[in-house]
């Protein structure tokens, strides 16, 4: 059995419809659905794909270190 790796992944409405996905540690790792679960299902897909890549050329596989925190700015 493979090992679990955790990642944060954004996903973003996009105005001209559908959604943006991406991985802030993978640089490069983006994607796009037309639904949320589509936009999901490809970044796990996307990511995947970039882990089995670098695991394929001996490279380490990030550590994630990105805190997400919500932020009040009064106006």
């Amino acid at each position: 059995m493979g090992k679990d790796y955790h990642f944060t992944v954004i996903i973003e409405r996009e105005e001209e419809g559908g959604f943006h996905a991406f991985c802030p540690s993978l640089p490069g790792c983006h994607t796009q659905g037309e639904t949320f679960e589509e936009a999901m299902d490809n970044i796990r897909d996307a990511v995947k794909l970039y882990l089995e890549s670098l695991l394929a050329h001996n490279e380490p596989i990030p550590e994630e270190d990105i805190t997400i925190k919500p932020l009040k700015v009064a106006m």
